[in-house]
């Protein structure tokens, strides 16, 4: 038997007294404050990653370079101690060998960028590891209005744009040269130039059509066409000797670019061509709490980011975790298992 609990009027009169009195004002603030600091706490418990994290973009006239700006704002939001630093790039290659040398600590690249730094054997690219899948690229094509290009197989003898060395453009290029039945090094004039200095060519006249793969719209391109007539042109009919090329080619997909992507220069129709998905990368050497609230909050600031970036309202919870070819870093995985109903 467990012996009886004592009522409040069976004990001695000084610890009644003591008991019913209100608690000192310091215990009160207290206990309100580690309340307060419970509170505030990031989801999970973790305190708030610190100190300083370098996020590799792209070409500023791209939307890898905007959307990084708008994402360093809501992680300032979210990681008040964390200091977010953003560098430029030639696009998804150059992001990744600054990634694996430890220039960048985060960056986006292109899936089929990806896969072909790893098939090469580049250095570190064993280590990367995957934050969450965003939006998709699209391939676009463009030349002046009274161009007679209406297929990338008219491009034979051609000036064209074809992105810098180390872009995902570049990559893509080659690709779709190959699909056209053209030699990129032998068929076309080949300017290797990027986004930033590729649209004033064209509209200058000393480039006839440059690719660019980027999310929709992209801001260099809407420039061009409020300035100066030009036409996108498809590469639909490029999909099946595309994919027949297999390996990296199976990370391409047949897609429509909406009509008002670039109203002017698509006249209200909608133009096939090739996309493909950008992700956010990391090494398996970054820490788990920081790539799970990186993750937290690229997810979470879809919306927002969305309203100046469109192609960012793809970025979804459920096929954010989608990441082939490489598998989720830690961090990710446990902030996508946190969010499970």
């Amino acid at each position: 038997m467990f012996p009886a609990i004592p009522s409040l009027s069976a004990l001695p009169r000084r610890l009644t007294g003591a008991l019913r009195r209100p608690l000192p004002a310091v215990v009160c603030a207290t206990a309100a404050l580690a309340l307060l600091a419970w509170w505030l706490l990031p989801l999970g418990g973790a305190p708030s990653p610190r100190g300083t994290v370098t996020l590799a973009t792209g070409v500023p006239t791209g939307v890898y370079a905007r959307y990084g700006e708008l994402l360093r704002q809501d992680l300032a939001r979210d990681m008040p101690q964390l200091d977010v630093r953003l560098t430029r790039s030639e696009g998804s290659l150059d992001n990744l060998r600054q990634l694996t040398s430890g220039r960048a600590g985060f960056t986006i690249a292109t899936a089929d960028a990806v896969a072909a730094y790893r098939e090469r054997g580049e250095a570190g690219a064993r280590s990367l590891r995957a934050c969450a899948r965003l939006y998709d690229d699209y391939m676009q094509l463009v030349v002046p209005e009274g161009s007679p290009v209406r297929s990338a197989k008219d491009l034979r003898g051609l000036r064209v744009g074809v992105g810098a060395d180390g872009s995902g453009v570049q990559l893509i290029t080659r690709r779709l040269m190959a699909a056209a039945g053209l030699d990129f090094d032998r068929d076309i004039r080949a300017v290797r130039v990027g986004i930033d200095t590729m649209p004033e060519l064209l509209r200058h006249g000393k480039l006839d059509a440059f690719f660019w793969s980027g999310g929709l719209p992209t801001g260099a391109v809407q420039h061009l066409e409020a300035r100066f007539p030009v036409r996108l042109v498809q590469l639909g009919d490029l999909a099946a000797a595309l994919h027949r090329q297999g390996g990296q080619s199976r990370y391409y997909r047949e897609a429509v670019m909406p009509a008002d992507a670039y109203p002017r220069a698509q006249h209200g129709q909608g133009v096939k061509t090739i996309a493909v998905a950008n992700l956010l990368v990391t090494t398996d050497r970054e820490d788990a709490v920081l790539t799970e609230a990186m993750t937290r909050t690229v997810i979470r600031s879809r919306d927002a980011i969305g309203e100046e970036v469109h192609a960012a309202q793809k970025v979804d919870l459920r096929t954010a975790v989608f990441t082939d070819p490489l598998e989720l870093h830690r961090g990710a995985r446990r902030y996508y298992v946190s969010e499970k109903p």
